[in-house]
């Protein structure tokens, strides 16, 4: 169409040219002058090169300024003067017809860059689907179709703009029809079952949801008096409340911490505060604080000094600390008033030398611990063949009252502790979890399994206390002092 257009228009104006040149012809301004015709004979050869010579004499007037006046007439057959005049016209509407025309194809061809732009896009992203392993939400094909949609609308109405067919708008045309065919088969295949799993995700993090807020409510545990046993035992602890790092500093890993228990005064603060020094064995030096505060605030009441204990096992009780003598099976009550040393007595058939020690945790052979029932010492035997024994001691006179023997190897467990008359024994679960795992009932001579996690700072714990009063966990962990709220079985 372009080219037909142009060569039309250049006829018209050729036949414009020529038509203006014959309209030009100037009369002569003589009287009974001889006007000749269009043909002449040739002067050369005399032969005439058209049609055969025409002249006439024409007669003109005098005007009266003058002028020579004289008129013409051409019949049709000779110039059609008239349908040039049209013909021009015609021409001239066709100009400004085309013109209009390739503007308009100015602006498709512009549109169509963006169009076939958009629809690399689209095709890059949808390889991409079918390609990657990478989940696609139901959104993502909802927008592909939005995209390819409005692609599809634009391409229509340009095709409909057109006059005849056009090969680039029809072939980006099949390709918006071929994208929307595909995105289809993508989303109804979902060969992985995307858009199903991803619902039930959605579903499944409801109801946890729901779940927690549920756990996270705040009930109020059940009380039981500090100093009895009417619970039913060890239910859960709490998340640990880090105190502080050891007053001698990080590298003291060893030791061991708490609050005394005084039955006849059990409302009394009294903190002790026992690293070993750097070689995890000797325990020499010791703190005592009177309040939690001052404890906070390293404000102790006194700093003592031991020069023959050994071990993370030490534990306070009515005032009086009791601790495993270095290198030996004695154990020993030492006076915090006097710091003295008041009694020393050898456990029977105790196995020491770091033979059966905890796990992770050196020379700790002879492991003191209180309960509300008063003063206890875990250990092993060689008759035990390394598993835990349990005795209850005369804290005045450091006699084993009673003795019970379990079937839980010492140095596979991490520590141990004493509540209620019932052992609790740990193990590492990783570097930041342990896990109350093991529980022996002196009062019915039962043993069995539990499972109550404990989050801890670091990786190894070095001892735990158990004090009656406030009901807590005391822990050394690494240099650090952790302390845990205990929740009992109603």
């Amino acid at each position: 169409m372009k080219h037909t257009q142009v060569a039309a228009l250049l006829f018209m104006q050729s036949m414009i040219v020529l038509a203006g040149s014959m309209a030009a012809t100037e009369v002569t301004p003589h009287l009974n002058r001889t006007l000749p015709y269009l043909t002449q004979p040739s002067k050369t050869t005399g032969n005439l090169h058209t049609a055969p010579k025409l002249f006439a004499n024409v007669s003109g007037s005098v005007d009266d300024e003058g002028t020579c006046q004289c008129s013409v007439y051409l019949p049709d057959t000779t110039f059609p003067v008239q349908k040039a005049e049209q013909l021009e016209i015609i021409a001239a509407t066709l100009s400004e017809k085309f013109e209009t025309e390739l503007s308009q194809v100015r602006e498709y061809s512009k549109m169509l860059d963006l169009y076939q732009q958009q629809i690399l896009n689209l095709t890059i992203r949808v390889e991409h689907m079918e390609k990657s392993s990478v989940s696609y939400t139901e959104l993502d094909f909802q927008l592909l179709k939005v995209e390819i949609s409005d692609l599809k609308r634009l391409v229509t109405q340009l095709k409909s703009s057109l006059v005849g067919s056009n090969v680039i708008v029809e072939q980006i045309y099949l390709e918006i029809t071929n994208l929307t065919i595909l995105v289809n088969e993508l989303e109804s295949l979902d060969k992985t079952n995307i858009l199903a799993i991803r619902r039930q995700i959605v579903s499944l993090q409801n109801q946890l949801k729901e779940c927690e807020e549920g756990m996270n409510k705040t009930t109020v545990p059940p009380y039981f008096p500090p100093g009895s046993c009417i619970h039913r035992g060890l239910l859960n602890v709490s998340q640990p409340y880090i105190v502080k790092l050891n007053w001698r500093g990080f590298s003291y890993k060893y030791g061991s911490w708490g609050r005394d228990y005084s039955p006849s005064n059990p409302e009394k603060e009294v903190y002790w505060v026992a690293p070993l020094n750097t070689d995890g064995r000797y325990l020499e030096y010791y703190r005592i604080y009177s309040s939690f505060d001052n404890l906070l605030l390293f404000k102790p009441m006194y700093e003592s000094r031991i020069r023959y204990g050994e071990g993370s096992g030490a534990a306070l009780y009515n005032n009086y600390l009791y601790y495993h003598a270095y290198s030996s099976r004695h154990m020993v009550k030492h006076d915090l008033k006097t710091n003295t040393m008041v009694l020393r007595k050898e456990l029977p058939n105790a196995v020491t030398s770091n033979r059966f020690s905890y796990a992770g945790v050196s020379w700790q052979d002879i492991d003191f611990a209180v309960d509300e029932s008063g003063l206890w010492v875990i250990y092993s035997t060689e008759n035990s063949m390394g598993n835990i024994v349990i005795s209850k001691l005369n804290e005045t006179t450091l006699d084993v009252l009673n003795t019970w023997q379990t079937r839980q190897y010492k140095p596979s467990v991490s520590n141990a502790f004493m509540l209620c008359g019932v052992l609790y024994a740990t193990r590492p679960m990783n570097t930041r979890k342990e896990e109350i795992f093991y529980m022996y009932d002196t009062n019915t001579g039962q043993e069995g399994s539990i499972s109550v996690i404990m989050d801890k700072k670091l990786d190894t714990i070095q001892s735990i206390d158990y004090n009656p009063t406030d009901q807590r966990l005391y822990v050394y962990n690494d240099g650090y002092l952790l302390r845990y709220d205990v929740t009992f079985q109603p």
